[in-house]
């Protein structure tokens, strides 16, 4: 799983910190069922943040789109670098079979064949020889820290391209003379690492192989110096993530109006879906109820938040407020719902054939492993989960029957074998009840996990049923808590905003503040 560099760093354990404060400012009064209608219009300023609008659609301008455009990308970014440790840049994999592969390969060619041929003419061309080490020089130079000036002088004295210039005008230019200072300077300045490029460069006899060789390496340098820099701005980045990301999101709610239109649908859909259960709920023969159903803010958030975990990614939007975590939600649901069929699977296993299961822990893990093998890429449209989980059955079968000859006891007739694959088959029909059951208990741990003010301190209990994953589920469980906190509270005003007008039809007036409030 890519989940493993990602970590929680906002303290879950300091409620009263500046950062995570913000959120609570903005959602604190929509957690009480019985505040008033007017702890929920404390914004004064004039501009609307709120999706829904009766004016005309505005017109966007061309420079409007490219603003929101880099500020998402911007914001995508951060985000990123902040929040998974194993990030870092790379360079473009072209294939060399592909039209880009080959016509850039063509065109390198062509340009070192041309300077191989102006190297060995007689006498030599020098011209884009001195190219070369100009753009060498200035790579150099964009390594060295501001207070390198000693190297830095070395270098613009060494590799001066008027004199060189001058040099190759009497031909007097140690071309060898000066790769071999650039590759020891490469040495000094180079990542660990890179000290086998920098031998293989010192290996190479071929002038023009060695330039280009050198070009080569330079590039994994300049890649190498990026993601240092990552690497040093990412403690900055996690302290500032919060009040940075809200700030570009406010701009893009400045260019485009209605940047908020999933977010308010997503979060509509809970809305509805509480308003109808306390409906049914309030429902009782021989009572009357007039009174409105009231509802908790906070509820209805951690239930839209829940629906994350059964989005279908490849058909629906994901809301604006969680696109930068998109592709982790993606990949922690797929990651859920195979572990769900490993919890169905065992559940099966353990009601048909427990009493044969029981004090062997150790076939019980080699079930759970199977399964997870063979389940292995369910989510991909082209995986035949019926044709797997009939696999799992069989298997099953045969580790069964094996565990029981060990211990001098008959094997599983062929009724209760059939009956054990076809019970494993029905789990993807869409009415099943042990997937169902399953799909409930899981969907109770993870509402309570959003319940808790420090679930890496204190993890709910687990539900029936569960403990053959109770491993995997509590680490996955941490990180959708972390994601869910952590938009929170970058989102948390926004979201107050929406709530006001969804639960009590109120107009929310003004931009949402980016700052955290003043202690």
């Amino acid at each position: 799983m890519p989940f493993n560099g990602e970590k929680q760093y906002v303290s879950e354990d300091q409620p009263s910190d500046s950062e995570s404060s913000r959120f609570s400012e903005s959602l604190a009064s929509l957690s009480d069922y019985e505040c008033s209608r007017q702890s929920f219009t404390s914004d004064s300023s004039s501009k609307s943040s709120s999706p829904a609008s009766t004016s005309p659609p505005r017109v966007v301008t061309f420079d409007e789109v490219m603003a929101t455009a880099r500020n998402l990308s911007n914001m995508t970014l951060a985000h990123e670098i902040a929040v998974n440790d194993n990030f870092q840049l790379k360079q473009d994999a072209v294939s060399e079979n592909s039209l880009a592969g080959r016509v850039k390969h063509i065109v390198h060619q062509a340009f070192w064949d041309v300077l191989e041929s102006d190297l060995n003419a007689d006498p030599p061309e020098y011209d884009y020889a001195l190219k070369l080490f100009e753009e060498i020089r200035e790579i150099l130079l964009s390594f060295l820290t501001p207070g390198g000036n000693r190297l830095r002088n070395q270098i613009c004295e060494v590799l001066d391209i008027e004199l060189i210039r001058q040099q190759a005008k009497h031909n007097a230019v140690d071309i060898q003379g000066l790769a071999n200072y650039v590759i020891s300077t490469m040495g000094k300045l180079c990542a660990p690492v890179r000290d086998a490029d920098i031998r293989a460069l010192n290996a190479t006899g071929n002038i023009v192989e060695v330039l280009r060789q050198i070009f080569h390496v330079l590039d994994l340098m300049k890649m190498d110096m990026a993601n240092f820099t990552i690497m040093s701005l990412r403690p900055h980045l996690q302290r500032q993530l919060v009040e940075y990301e809200r700030t570009k999101f406010q701009e893009i709610l400045d260019e485009t109006p209605n940047a908020l239109e999933q977010t308010t649908e997503w979060i509509k859909e809970s809305v509805d879906e509480e308003l109808l259960s306390l409906s049914e709920s309030a429902v009782t023969p021989g009572t009357e109820n007039s009174s409105t159903p009231s509802l908790s803010p906070t509820l209805v958030l951690n239930n839209s938040y829940l629906k994350l975990l059964q989005w279908d990614y490849q058909k629906r939007e994901i809301p604006e407020t969680l696109m930068t975590d998109g592709k982790r939600l993606q990949e922690l649901t797929e990651k859920l719902n195979q572990l769900k069929m490993i919890a169905c699977l065992s559940l099966i296993t353990n009601n048909m054939v427990g009493a044969i299961m029981e004090g062997q822990p150790e076939l019980a893990n080699r079930l759970k492993r199977i399964s997870a093998v063979l389940l292995e890429g369910m989510n991909k449209e082209t995986f035949n989960l019926k044709e797997a989980l009939n696999s799992i059955g069989v298997q099953t079968c045969i580790e069964v029957n094996n565990a029981l000859k060990e211990r001098g006891l008959p094997v599983l007739n062929a009724e209760i074998q059939a009956n054990l694959i076809g019970q494993f088959s029905s789990i993807e029909d869409k009415d099943n009840s042990i997937w169902s059951l399953i799909d409930k208990r899981i969907q109770l741990y993870m509402k309570s996990l959003l319940c808790l003010p420090s679930p890496q301190k204190c993890m709910p209990p687990i539900p029936g049923g569960l403990a053959v994953i109770q491993q995997e589920l509590e680490m996955l469980g941490s990180r959708y808590a972390n994601i869910v906190n952590l938009n929170k509270q970058v989102y948390g005003p926004f979201y107050a905003n929406i709530l006001r007008k969804l639960l009590f039809g109120e107009e929310t007036m003004g931009k949402v503040d980016a700052s955290p409030p003043a202690n």
